[in-house]
Formats: structure tokens, sequence, C-alpha cells
């Protein structure tokens, strides 16, 4: 840890101190080494944090410059704060607690004139970097590029209809996952930041989709000859910046590795606010991507309801993240995925504390909702409803139907034989969810 030039000086580690705890930087819910389900919560959740947003983020929006006071961001040579900041992120990732980090290759180090130059400037800081996580165990959980904040990304990368700017992105996206490798990544991300589009007149769908399918099977070919055996994962997110992005929800997006021939080398990374913007709840995304075999990891964050953005905000509604773990539970858990905190916090939180406080806040919320998922799947009462309204399938004409022994006309005899169906019973949604908030 940190020593005589703590960048956050005066907090030491956060520790579980239990619900009745006085202190605000203090766990009330999260104890890494509590068991549940047969596991420690920390091997559950897998928590990371994300270097773009803790570490990178200045505050700005449309309608004003930066806000947040970062004393270490003294340095005027962009190469020596890169080196310096992983000394900071290390010693809050410390500090907090946290077994994982992400970062996107130019958070970390800054780009160059040049390709090579930008790759020189990578390796000197995957050297501090991998220092770091030698001395202290913390692992990237995965790594990914920016192909979306250059120009030269502005009609997009692996579907850009200028081929130099596809050229460039598997260049960048080829050191990625080589320094992803290095650092023992558990994982590599795609998110198409600007894949897709502003104006159908103007583009070629088919053309700009093959493009982006070739881009990911080449990254997959690239990790087989270099032996990276990592998981590959796709976020989805319907809009902004583009009017329609191509990687739009969780089924937009196996439906396309399916048709590409992908599905067996890719998962989902879901994100909350994604899902918000694609019309959907986060447990909706996670339901669709785990009974297709497809759930992978996840950004943790959440949206505004009043905001029709995505605002990155930090968990705090412990409904949701109950919603969040009693699926991720159902399916079988996350890893090698796990929960990166794609979050920031607000323009107003502008102290380094509030850094710790966000994410304290984050893991408490998280925490909460694996120990609630997991007494509802211990006590059964929701599957036990769930199976009572099915209980027709469980028949045996329900039983031949999912055999596949039936057919229309022999399921047109048998119900020109009973002259009509059965009352259906009721859906009973408020039990469910009256019986839901007696656990929490």
């Amino acid at each position: 840890m940190a020593g005589a030039h703590e960048a956050f000086a005066g907090i030491g580690r956060i520790k579980y101190e239990g619900p009745a705890a006085k202190s605000m930087l203090a766990f009330r819910h999260y104890d890494a080494d509590a068991v549940v389900e047969g596991k420690p919560m920390k091997d559950h959740l897998r928590f990371a944090v994300s270097y773009w947003h803790a570490f990178r983020g200045t505050g700005a929006d449309p309608f004003g410059p930066g806000t947040m006071l970062r004393p270490w961001e003294n340095e005027a040579d962009p190469l020596k704060m890169a080196v310096k900041r992983v000394d900071v992120a290390f010693e809050f990732l410390e500090k907090l607690g946290v077994g994982f980090y992400c970062f996107h290759d130019r958070d970390v180090a800054p780009e160059g004139a040049t390709l090579a130059e930008s790759n020189k400037n990578l390796d000197v800081v995957v050297d501090a970097l991998e220092k770091h996580q030698q001395r202290t165990g913390i692992k990237l959980l995965w790594g990914t590029a920016n192909l979306f904040s250059s120009p030269r990304y502005v009609h997009g990368a692996a579907t850009s209809p200028n081929v130099e700017s596809f050229a460039y992105a598997a260049a960048q996206v080829k050191k990625a996952i080589e320094v992803t490798q290095r650092l023992g990544g558990a994982g590599y991300t795609f998110w198409g930041g600007r894949e897709g589009y502003q104006c159908l007149w103007n583009t070629d769908m088919k053309r700009e989709t093959d493009h982006l399918a070739k881009f990911m099977h080449m990254a997959v070919d690239y990790a087989k000859e270099i032996g990276f055996k990592g998981q590959f994962y796709f976020e989805p997110k319907p809009r902004e910046p583009m009017k329609h992005q191509y990687d739009f929800d969780a089924a937009t997006c196996i439906n396309f590795l399916r048709t590409y021939g992908l599905e067996k080398h890719v998962k989902m990374n879901l994100e909350t606010n994604h899902a918000t913007l694609a019309g959907h709840e986060i447990q909706h995304e996670l339901e669709y991507a785990g009974m297709q075999g497809f759930l992978g990891s996840v950004d943790a964050n959440t949206g505004d309801t009043l905001v029709g953005w995505d605002t990155d905000q930090f968990p705090t509604n412990v409904y949701m993240t109950t919603q969040m773990m009693y699926s991720i539970l159902k399916y079988g858990g996350l890893a090698p995925g796990g929960i990166n905190f794609d979050a920031k916090v607000r323009r107003e939180s502008f102290e380094p504390v509030d850094l710790f406080h966000a994410h304290i806040g984050g893991m408490d919320t998280f925490a909460r909702g694996l120990k609630i998922a997991a007494a509802m799947r211990a006590d059964g009462a929701i599957q036990k409803l769930v199976e009572e309204r099915y209980a027709s399938w469980s028949g045996p004409l329900g039983k031949r139907i999912e055999a596949g022994t039936e057919s229309f006309k022999s399921l047109e005899a048998e119900m020109l034989k009973k002259g009509d169906s059965a009352a259906c019973t009721s859906g009973r949604q408020e039990l469910f969810e009256n019986v839901i908030n007696t656990y929490l």
C-alpha cells in the first residue's frame, strides 16, 4: 500500500464492520470472506473498478468543464502522469479491498503521434501495472480498446466506411489483447461505441455488420495464435452516441454471434444503464443471456429514471441488485467474469473521498442483493409459486408436448374431444411481489 506519498491520506483499508457500523468508510454488508451458497462473497461478486471512470473521469459534461479535485494530477508529461496514476489507482484498489480492475488502452496510457508511439507508451504503463499486480495480487478482470474517442473513428471502427479506420482498429485491438494477456486478464470486451449509424440513407448495414463479424473473427484467430485463453465479451448498448448501434441488446448481440459463427467464442458483458436505454430492465437482459448460455460479466451502474441518457450512476437500489443476483446465481455465477463498477461519481461529488463513498455503497448494495437472493433460493417460495403457475405443463399433455411427441393434428383432436380449454389460473403478480418484499 502507498506510504508517505499517499493520494488518499487519512483513509485506511475499508473493513467490514456490520450493519451497526458508525463509520461511513466501512462495509455494512460486504464481508468478503463470508460464505454464501458454498463460496465466499468475494468469489460470487468479483468486484472490479473501472479505470476510465475512477481515475480518468473529470466531471465534465456538455455544459461545463471538469470539476474533480485530483491533487495527484500534477505531471506535465502525459506518460509520466500515466505511470504516476497507476500508483494512485492501486492505492485505491488496495484500500477498497477489491480483487480486480478493468481498463481501455487509452485510459491507462496516452495516445502518441503514431501507432508505434502509442504502443510504446502502453508498454511503459503496462510495466507499472504488472509490478503492482504482482505486489498486491489484484488482477485484471478484462481489458479493452478505446475505438470511439479518436476522430479516426467518427464513423465507427470495425464498421467504418473507411478501410484504414478498420485496419487501425485491428492493430489497436491486437495490441490490447497482447497486453491483456501479459497482465493475466481473465477476459477481453468488445464495446462498439460508434458501431452503428446516424442515417440509413448513407449506410450499407449489411456490409457494416459483415465487417464487424470479420473483425471479431480476426480477434478470435489472433487469440488462438498467441494462446490467449481469456473469455471474449460483447457489450450491448442500443444508442448514444449513435442513433442506432448494432449491439442493441442481448438478443440482438446473441443473434449476431450465432449468425456469424461466433457463438462459441463470445459471451455477454451486460450493463444496467444500457439495458434501460434498450427499454429493458437489467433482470431481463440477465435472464435472456443466461437462458441462452451467454451470461458472462456485468457492468454495474444505474441510470436516472427521469433522465434519458447513460448517466452511469452507482447502484444503490437493493431491489434491483436482488433481481440481478437472483438471476446470476440461477445461471451458475459470473466467473471468469465479475461485477465491474462502470459508474462515475456525480459532477458535484468532486473530492477524492467521494470515490470511496460511491464504491462502498455499490459493493454493500450488491452484497445485500446477494444475501437476499440466496435466502430466496434457499427458501424456494418464489420457485414454488412459479412451478404452481406452470403446473399444467407437468401433466401428461404438457409432458408430451415438451417431449415433441404431439403435433397440430393431435392437439386439434385433443381439443375437439375435450370441447374447450380449462380456465387459466391467476398470474398473482401482486402475490409474487409481496413475497419478494418479505425478504427485503
